[in-house]
């Protein structure tokens, strides 16, 4: 630990013990009642802020946006029967975000009240897992799967690259994890700028899909080793550049979301969607003393539903993104650095540019002739 304080009993309670029951006594109806985890967010960014080292210019530790992790648990396909895994849990925000996704999905495909609560309760035993290797994040990320209704909390305070064999490590101990949906934002620091995260979690998984989030210089050049190693087994589907200001207050890197097909080598001639995501529809602030630090101001939810529908389903859910802003396109399997494209603007001018010109040319002509004319008549007097 790198405060053993919060652990150290004070008449037999150590601190984390006597919030986590402050939060259940004050707290806990709210979320019987089924508040949505926006609150969650919130009580964690305010309960991470404690901890001394999220001021250390050498902690590359950053929590996800809760709409943000949604975007990813949709993007990697969740749904009630998926096994979801994160080698890099921080604050567990996007196992939340799966788990909800999950329970929404069981709700809206299983009739019978009984199969129902025997499905949850499996979605919440057996089908997430989360690794953290730093102490105090992982207790962060063990109570708010709790307080999200999580009672197993499969989180483990393990290093996902040396020390864990794809294990359950709970329940069924000597099982493989089935994983099938991998979800991801890993510190940048890590090798790689993080996909070395990515190679290690696909190699342990036979099918299915994944979605990270990442600095955008891990598919310009910083991570090309991994790259080419990971598209030999798997298949890159999307490029997403996201806003700029996304973590703002935290982190000022750019980043983008990578979308794979797990299992399935990338062929030269596969599509790859590109998309520029930069105006999300937020509009974000970072002041202390504001009420609302994220707001809605052009159409937000409506994009990020329909970068699912275009990553999913292709061009024709173009709606409100433009063609300039979804490009479809094709990388180098044995390259690595070229998965951040953009759609190629023609700067060559048409015909129709050309007639616009020289309708626009002779209107100033024969603007300028009629002017000239009226001063001409004035002078003279006429």
């Amino acid at each position: 630990m790198l405060d053993d304080s919060r652990n150290k009993p004070i008449n037999g309670e150590s601190q984390i013990k006597r919030v986590f029951t402050k939060i259940i006594d004050d707290l806990g109806i709210y979320y019987k009642i089924g508040l949505t985890t926006d609150f969650t967010g919130k009580l964690f960014n305010e309960m991470y802020s404690w901890l001394g080292f999220t001021q250390d210019k050498l902690n590359d530790v950053v929590l996800t946006p809760s709409y943000v992790a949604t975007l990813l648990v949709k993007m990697a396909r969740v749904n009630k029967d998926s096994y979801v895994w994160d080698f890099a849990t921080g604050s567990a925000g996007l196992l939340v975000a799966a788990m909800n996704e999950m329970l929404i999905d069981a709700k809206n495909t299983i009739a019978s009240p009984d199969e129902l609560a025997l499905k949850s309760a499996k979605i919440k035993s057996e089908q997430l897992l989360g690794l953290e290797i730093l102490p105090n994040i992982y207790i962060l990320a063990v109570l708010n799967m709790i307080l999200m209704g999580d009672g197993c909390s499969g989180i483990m305070n393990k290093d996902s690259l040396l020390d864990f064999d794809g294990k359950y490590g709970f329940a069924n101990k000597n099982d493989d994890f089935p994983a099938d949906a991998f979800v991801l934002n890993p510190p940048y620091s890590a090798k790689g700028n993080g996909m070395v995260f990515v190679e290690k979690a696909f190699s342990m998984m036979k099918k299915g899909y994944g979605a990270i989030i990442i600095q955008s210089s891990a598919g310009s050049g910083k991570a090309v080793y991994y790259n080419k190693r990971i598209l030999k087994n798997n298949t890159l589907l999307a490029s997403i550049k996201m806003p700029i200001d996304l973590f703002m207050g935290k982190s000022n890197v750019q980043t983008n979301v990578y979308v794979f097909k797990i299992g399935e080598a990338h062929q030269k001639d596969d599509t790859v969607k590109f998309i520029d995501f930069s105006n999300d529809g937020y509009t974000r602030t970072n002041r202390r003393k504001a009420s609302v630090n994220l707001r809605d101001t052009d159409h937000a939810k409506e994009r990020y539903q329909e970068i699912v529908d275009l990553v999913r389903f292709g061009k024709k859910k173009l709606k409100i993104f433009t063609e300039n802003e979804y490009y479809e396109g094709t990388i180098d399997p044995e390259n690595g650095a070229d998965w951040n494209q953009t759609a190629s603007i023609d700067t060559k001018p048409t015909l129709d540019d050309f007639k616009k010109t020289v309708s626009s040319y002779l209107a100033w002509e024969v603007s300028s002739l009629l002017k000239n004319e009226s001063g001409d008549n004035e002078r003279l007097g006429k």
